[in-house]
C-alpha cells in the first residue's frame, strides 16, 4: 500500500474515533459538545445560501452532518501522513482543529454554545480533536512501518 493511501487510512480511523466519541458521550454527557449541531447549522446555512432546501428531517439532516465530519475530517487527519513524523503532526493537527472548533463557529455565525457552552465542553471538545489526530499518527506511525521518510 503507498503512502497516500495509508494515510487516508489513517485519517478516517482519527475521523471515524472522533465520531463515535462524540456520539456516544453527547448521549450521556450533560455538558457534552455537540459537534453535530455544528454541522448541520453548517449544511442548512451553505444549502440556503446555494437557493438549495437543506433536509427538513432532522435525523436526515443529522446523518448528513455526520457523513460530512467523517469525509472531511478523515481527508484533514490524513495530512498526519506516515512514519515517525505522523505523531507530531497528527498531535498538531488535533490540537488545532479543537482550537478552531472553539473560535470559528461564532464568527462562522453557527452558534458558541455547541462547543463553548462550558469549560468542560470547551476541554472535551479540543480533546476529542486532539484524540482523532493521535489515532489518525497511531495507525500512520504503523502503517509506515517506522519509516522517517514521510
Amino acid at each position: 500500500m503507498n503512502n497516500a493511501l495509508k494515510a487516508m487510512a489513517s485519517g478516517l480511523a482519527g475521523a471515524v474515533v472522533l465520531t463515535v466519541v462524540h456520539e456516544t458521550l453527547r448521549r450521556f454527557v450533560p455538558d457534552a459538545p455537540r459537534m453535530d449541531v455544528l454541522g448541520m447549522r453548517s449544511i442548512e446555512k451553505l444549502m440556503t445560501k446555494a437557493d438549495e432546501q437543506p433536509p427538513q428531517d432532522k435525523e436526515e439532516l443529522h446523518t448528513w452532518a455526520l457523513a460530512g465530519d467523517v469525509i472531511s475530517n478523515s481527508l484533514y487527519y490524513s495530512l498526519a501522513g506516515t512514519g515517525s513524523s505522523a505523531w507530531w503532526r497528527g498531535a498538531a493537527l488535533g490540537a488545532a482543529a479543537g482550537a478552531g472548533a472553539l473560535l470559528l463557529p461564532g464568527p462562522l455565525g453557527l452558534g458558541e454554545q455547541p462547543s463553548n457552552r462550558t469549560t468542560k465542553t470547551q476541554v472535551m471538545t479540543v480533546s476529542y480533536y486532539l484524540l482523532g489526530g493521535l489515532v489518525a499518527a497511531a495507525l500512520g506511525y504503523a502503517l509506515g512501518n517506522n519509516d522517517d521518510d514521510e
